[in-house]
């Protein structure tokens, strides 16, 4: 297909309201000139706008991403493909990625959920990777008022601390959350996708800024792997899958946008998705890419239209492979009258993909594509100038180097400041003194498990199908989903993991603890951590506070990720999460992929059986006393019973502490010696050995009292220490695991750090003793608020919203 005209664009009247409208600097609009050697049409102003937003170049993060650690002895394919691939042995290769859509779920929930999970799995499945599994890292603003509740508050002390939001910011963050969660529920569960669970965090930041990142992984054959790239001089470039209409469009510039008043008008901008028809679209594309009978596929390249759509598609194929792609918009199928061509570049309808074939073998495509009700239609052609060339109606809309809507897109080194979070290094000293008062730890243990951000989320993923294409070993609930790989004795274990509140305290620590828990959870099933994916959810880069919390947080991914040898093999940036110039907490999210040799051999994170030895195992650097006080400023016990923050994220041994224990949890669960392994995270011991009783209802009896009063550096030996810091506080590096009585003894000889028998399995009850401190009760009781908190809060929110 060839132009029938020489003809420039058209070019536009360029104002600066156009420019605004389109989120182009003058600085930007000068280098599109440079680039075009004319003044630009349009449609060329909207391509631009997209290709060159936060979302889709990178422009204000790409210069660190490059500091992040991408190979590996496993890594088929780093960042820059539509999801990273690893090797994972028999043959299979495993693509994973995340992804966020934050600001459509804020304008739209539903969709905007919906849709991020519909466009994750696009990513997985254009690689002619089959997804067999998702999981969902969650942030929304409280939906209750009550920050702090302690239990022993008195009339005198007033009321339980409030985080200040009023009623209608509570009631807007229950529509969010309700909103999001039924959109993934409603694409993953009609999609058939198991969703294997994740977190779900709730801090005052995200109020008006909900997070919503989709991590999803699939299975392909190692030697049938599919990219991006066009090549071939006149190969035809194929549309297949929905048609287009109006929605999304600009949805990659909304994405780079901060909230402000009038926000939520822009629902235009949010995608509609079909999951029906991406399912159709997902067995297409399987069955095309799939070599026939003594011949290859017919298909040479392919890539999904997500953000910024067929522009997306067509410039970065183009680029990939050194040549062009002439598209004629007039064979486009569309659902709507009268479109455009700037409507229909810009277009992100969902369910689409971008095709290139073999030359006389487009009716293999179409045939396979009819067989499954989806349009396919011939848009354009492989040309051998490197462009971008668009003709619509017989003239030519746009005609643009594909170099300068992707290599040479802007990249801004912004101004780094300095960022320290206004709070103190040290506690109180009406804090210091209510720890050292008798408590009730059991109400204390109580309350923790209530809270938004330790409480059972069933609520949340009782919604999901989890068990859906039978390869689920280990679902919500876990530390880490766990699926088989069918005809193998392999399994592949995935986990999410972020914590905001201490990226906000200190950006590189706490990114370091992303990355490290992530995988900790994933060595916690036995499965070796071999690779990561991120997602960076940050405020606006033009603010050099921002762009240090960035800076800071990319160096403590890569530390972290390059001592435990987890590359990351791509991710996404999202920027600009603000809402009327209040910022989110700064949020990356570390999703980490493991490798089990015998998925036979799993380890769960509850326990099983009662009569089992329960050891604590715990890295020693990170617990010098000094440093106690100060980590626990930023616990959960912290927040919710004192009402207050100060400190830093609890110090971090990485390279010895933290891949030590990892190392070891493998080794034992290979040896067959471990009968449960728990993450020592959110809450501290005390909630984890809570927790690990559920959901068999396996008792515990555990004396804290003795841990290792030889080791001169562990806080557990000081007998000053507050009895709360020792149940409650958040160290790093920690496990608490379960094996037979005599084996015992010969992993805590083994272990090379800390490892200490704590109590035994059995029973109705939970005891944990401390001195003379205790948490005691029936498993009942002190589980049913960790079991209810969620879903109770969630009806009476329903209930108030009726009687009103």
């Amino acid at each position: 297909m060839k132009s029938d005209t020489a003809a420039a664009p058209q070019p536009v009247a360029v104002t600066p309201e156009l420019l605004a409208q389109h989120s182009i600097t003058a600085e930007e609009y000068s280098r599109i000139l440079g680039a075009l050697g004319r003044t630009p049409s349009l449609t060329e102003l909207g391509i631009y706008s997209v290709m060159w937003s936060e979302h889709c170049s990178y422009k204000s993060s790409r210069v660190h991403l490059k500091r992040l650690p991408t190979k590996s002895d496993r890594v088929v394919q780093g960042p820059g493909e539509n999801a990273g691939i690893i090797d994972v042995g028999d043959g299979w290769a495993c693509a994973f990625k995340i992804e966020s859509h934050n600001h459509p779920s804020y304008i739209e929930p539903f969709q905007g959920a919906a849709t991020g999970v519909g466009g994750i799995l696009r990513d997985i499945f254009t690689m002619n990777a089959r997804p067999l599994a998702v999981m969902d890292s969650l942030r929304f603003g409280p939906i209750e008022k009550s920050l702090s509740s302690r239990p022993e508050r008195s009339e005198a002390e007033g009321p339980a601390v409030s985080n200040g939001l009023s009623d209608e910011i509570i009631r807007k963050n229950h529509s969010i959350l309700e909103g999001v969660v039924h959109g993934i529920a409603a694409y993953g569960n009609c999609f058939g996708v198991p969703n294997l669970g994740g977190e779900t965090r709730f801090e005052p930041c995200y109020s008006g800024n909900p997070l919503v990142n989709a991590f999803a992984l699939g299975l392909v054959r190692r030697d049938e792997i599919f990219y991006a790239k066009a090549s071939g001089i006149g190969n035809p470039v194929i549309y297949v899958g929905a048609k287009t209409g109006r929605d999304g469009i600009h949805g990659a510039t909304m994405a780079s946008e901060e909230f402000k008043e009038g926000s939520e008008q822009k629902r235009p901008n949010v995608q509609v998705g079909d999951p029906f028809m991406e399912k159709l679209l997902l067995e297409a594309c399987l069955e095309v890419m799939k070599p026939g009978t003594g011949k290859t596929s017919p298909i040479v390249g392919i890539q999904d239209m997500g953000a910024a759509g067929l522009t997306s598609s067509g410039c970065e194929m183009g680029a990939r492979g050194g040549v062009g792609l002439e598209l004629n918009l007039d064979h486009v199928p569309q659902r709507e009258t009268k479109m455009t061509a700037y409507e229909m570049m810009l277009s992100e309808s969902q369910e689409r993909m971008l095709l290139v074939a073999e030359k006389g073998r487009e009716q293999e495509v179409f045939d396979i594509f009819l067989k499954w009700g989806l349009d396919a239609k011939i848009v354009g052609t492989v040309i051998a100038e490197p462009r971008l060339r668009v003709l619509h109606k017989g003239v030519v809309e746009a005609d643009i180097p594909n170099q300068s809507l992707t290599d040479d897109a802007p990249r801004y080194n912004r101004p780094i400041g300095t960022w320290k979070a206004p709070v103190p290094l040290d506690p109180p000293a009406e804090v210091l003194e209510e720890l050292k008062k008798p408590r009730d730890y059991t109400a204390d243990l109580k309350k923790l498990l209530a809270s938004s951000n330790i409480c059972d989320k069933r609520w949340v993923f009782e919604q999901y199908d989890s068990m859906v294409q039978t390869n689920t070993v280990q679902g919500p609930g876990a530390e880490a989903g766990v699926m088989r790989i069918k005809g193998t004795n392999r399994g592949l274990a995935m986990a999410l993991a972020g914590n905001g509140r201490w990226c906000y305290l200190d950006p590189k620590l706490g990114a370091m603890h992303a990355v490290a828990e992530a995988a900790r959870k994933v060595a916690c099933t036995g499965a070796t951590p071999v690779a990561a994916t991120n997602c960076l959810n940050f405020g606006n880069p033009e603010k050099p506070e921002i762009m240090a919390q960035l800076s800071e947080a990319i160096d403590g991914i890569a530390e972290a990720a390059a001592a435990l040898g987890t590359p990351i093999t791509g991710g996404n940036v999202s920027l600009y999460n603000e809402t009327r110039g209040e910022g989110i907490y700064p949020t990356p999210v570390l999703g980490i992929v493991g490798i089990l040799d015998d998925v036979t051999k799993a380890v769960p994170a509850s326990f099983q059986r009662a009569g089992d030895a329960i050891i604590l195992l715990s890295g020693v650097t990170t617990l010098v006393p000094e440093g106690n006080l100060r980590g626990f400023g930023s616990s959960e016990f912290a927040k919710t019973l004192l009402g207050c923050q100060w400190g830093a994220p609890p110090e971090l041994d990485v390279e010895d502490d933290e891949a030590i224990l990892q190392y070891f949890l493998i080794k034992m669960s290979k040896e067959g010696l471990l009968h449960s392994a728990s993450d020592v995270s959110d809450g501290g011991i005390a909630v984890a050995i809570a927790r690990a009783t559920q959901p068999l209802g396996i008792g515990a009896n555990v004396d804290l009292s003795d841990i290792d009063t030889t080791h001169v550096r562990s806080p557990l030996s000081a007998p000053k220490t507050p009895a709360a810091l020792v149940l409650f506080a958040e160290y790093s590096s920690q496990a608490v695991i379960t094996c037979d009585p005599s084996d015992a003894d010969r992993i805590c000889k083994e272990f090379g750090l800390m490892a200490v028998k704590i109590g035994t399995t059995g029973g109705d009850a939970l005891t944990i003793k401390y001195g003379q401190a205790a948490i005691s009760g029936p498993l009942g009781s002190i589980l049913e608020p960790w079991s209810q908190s969620l879903e109770q809060t969630l009806h009476d929110h329903t209930a108030n919203e009726v009687l009103a």
